[in-house]
């Protein structure tokens, strides 16, 4: 009688200690399934994640004269003629310049600064012809390619008709020459525009040793009138600052990159 009392006991005990394992089980598989009622998270977050991951093997390089195609939301391919089509991802701080497809005015003749939702907007609508910047899977740069690149400057400007952007003019040496006197604006980190007297905006960029001289437009001078000191030499940060806001000033280009950048005085 003890006996079979004790056997009743120890499969009671046996039996409540399963339930309670399942019930544990249960839970712990309903908080490790990954899925959050609050929704999903950012393609653009899991983007930088991934590409500053340790273990990231992303692909790093240039890919000129691209067509970028929308896959997923973050999540895009450049194919490139002769090459494997590449994915990548974009990030945060990607650059997205446009020329009438992303954003931009097709007929303007200064690539507009984008936004990510206009990337995905015009990608979801078809392929872009742009060229891609990657560094380990993600994109740090995605330009829209125009159809043809504008023409020459005020004096001696000269161009190429090939389509190559100012950066590309630069490297092979085929890059803008001459003097513009016209308004200069920021376009990226590096990249201005100047503007002739007929309105065109020319692309150019500034170097290490581009001389930048100021009288009051980029940079405080002192007794600037006749007899006075003249202009005060400026720096890249300052001319940066002001030409977000906008100023007049005479460029000098070699080869797209700006020698001198003198403010109206």
């Amino acid at each position: 009688m003890n006996r079979h009392l004790r056997q009743a006991i120890v499969a009671t005990a046996a039996l409540t200690a399963g339930l309670l394992m399942t019930a544990c089980q249960n839970g712990t598989d309903d908080s490790s399934s990954g899925k959050s009622p609050a929704g999903t998270a950012s393609p653009v977050a899991a983007a930088k994640k991934a590409s500053g991951s340790k273990n990231s093997k992303g692909v790093s390089g240039s890919f000129k004269n691209g067509k970028v195609t929308y896959l997923a939301p973050g999540k895009y391919i450049v194919s490139v003629q002769g090459k494997e089509d590449q994915q990548f991802w974009v990030a945060d701080d990607t650059e997205v310049y446009g020329v009438g497809t992303i954003c931009g005015e097709a007929g303007s003749k200064v690539d507009a600064p984008c936004t990510l939702d206009q990337l995905e907007s015009a990608l979801k609508k078809g392929a872009v012809n742009a060229d891609v910047e990657m560094k380990n899977g993600t994109a740090t740069l995605v330009t829209e390619r125009r159809a043809a690149q504008q023409g020459s400057g005020s004096e001696s400007g000269s161009g190429s008709d090939s389509g190559e952007t100012v950066v590309e003019g630069v490297n092979k040496g085929k890059g803008v020459n001459g003097t513009w006197f016209g308004n200069v604006s920021y376009l990226a980190p590096g990249k201005y525009t100047v503007s002739d007297t007929k309105g065109t905006e020319q692309q150019f960029l500034v170097a290490d040793d581009t001389k930048i001289m100021g009288y009051d437009d980029i940079c405080d001078a002192v007794n600037t009138g006749p007899g006075g000191e003249g202009g005060v030499e400026c720096t890249e940060a300052q001319l940066e600052t002001a030409a977000k806001k906008g100023f007049s000033a005479e460029v000098v280009i070699s080869n797209g990159i700006a020698t001198t950048i003198t403010d109206d005085h």
